[in-house]
């Protein structure tokens, strides 16, 4: 076990840096593939080998598959806005093929392809399944789009006889979110007192540690060419910001915003981000859009085929408040407020 090799791109991500743990956890040395200049410190203490480069960088992927037994493609440019689209398609679609085609001429054993839930159909009214009916145009904006895009390039690698498996995590929660990703804004928000009301929606959350167990056991057990969804609990946004609440010790917000009224916002929001700012605002046309649905997802497949067993979420959410708190994103907790951790 301690000869195997295994790529991570993307290893100094919120979920690639738990892949890296987890592999070396069991025993398997890591190439962690991160872009020069990036941000390590969620990879601070773990003993990797690294391996400098793009995705869209043809000759820096061939290298750093080479010699590799297993390849987790876990990086992506997640972002719900963008002044221009161009370099998350190429990051995420050309860079997915790049990585592919390196693994096939590389011969690796595996490569579990990291999508998203966003690429999975949602029935109204239900939690969507791996066999969801869904299409591109059902795709909201470009992260979501260059996903569902990268996912096909997967499938179409697996029909072609690379033995690519594909795993969709829900929302990951934890510790070591440094950039934040946009669900650790929303707990990073909420510390803060920045979020005064919330929208009628929902998420699927799941503890970050849990997705990246269920990428090695993908890797063991997973059907080529077949699609896991990682998920853990379903809870509205009302519920989840009742259990940071409960955790925190603070109060979650009672008002919920209309949906034309979230959308006049955000409207107004990007563009003032376009013309001046020049930065993400603090609510986008596509995170609304989003909102329409309950992201709602059934990991049964995933329980069943690969025994994923997720955790309930708390103790997550409770590890990612304490974080944010430990790196100065948030304010201090005015006097007397105790952190809850779940027993």
């Amino acid at each position: 076990m301690a000869s195997r090799i295994a790529l991570v791109t993307g290893a100094n991500g919120f979920v690639g840096c738990y892949v890296v743990r987890a592999l070396l956890a069991r025993g398997t040395a890591v190439r962690a593939m991160v872009r020069k200049g990036a941000d390590l410190r969620a990879l601070e203490g773990l003993s990797c080998e690294y391996t400098w480069g793009d995705l869209r960088d043809v000759a820096a992927v061939e290298e750093a598959t080479r010699g590799c037994d297993e390849v987790y493609h876990v990086a992506a440019d997640y972002r719900l806005w963008v002044l221009d689209s161009a370099p998350m398609y190429a990051s995420n679609v050309e860079g997915t093929r790049n990585v592919l085609e390196a693994a096939h001429r590389a011969k690796v054993r595996r490569v579990v392809h990291t999508s998203t839930v966003g690429a999975i159909g949602i029935p109204h009214g239900e939690s969507g399944r791996e066999d969801s009916p869904v299409s591109l145009g059902d795709m909201v904006g470009p992260y979501k789009r260059s996903k569902f895009l990268a996912e096909q390039e997967a499938l179409n690698a697996a029909r072609e006889g690379v033995p690519v498996v594909i795993v969709n995590p829900s929302t990951p929660v934890g510790p070591n979110d440094y950039k934040p990703t946009p669900t650790g804004r929303i707990i990073v928000d909420f510390l803060n007192r920045r979020m005064p009301a919330f929208m009628d929606t929902g998420l699927n959350l799941v503890d970050v540690e849990d997705a990246a167990a269920g990428h090695l056991l993908a890797a063991e057990r997973g059907v080529i060419g077949e699609k896991y969804i990682l998920g853990g609990e379903n809870l509205s946004l009302e519920e989840m910001l009742g259990r940071l609440a409960k955790l925190s010790g603070l109060s979650a917000p009672r008002i919920r915003v209309p949906y034309a009224v979230a959308w006049t916002f955000a409207l107004g929001a990007e563009a003032v981000a376009r013309t001046i700012t020049r930065r993400a605002p603090r609510a986008s046309l596509t995170e609304v859009r989003m909102a329409r649905k309950r992201m709602f997802f059934d990991s049964s497949k995933a329980r069943a085929a690969l025994g994923y067993a997720p955790r309930p979420i708390d103790d997550a959410l409770a590890r990612a408040i304490e974080f944010f708190h430990s790196i100065g994103a948030v304010k201090r907790a005015p006097h007397g407020r105790q952190f809850r951790r779940p027993a």
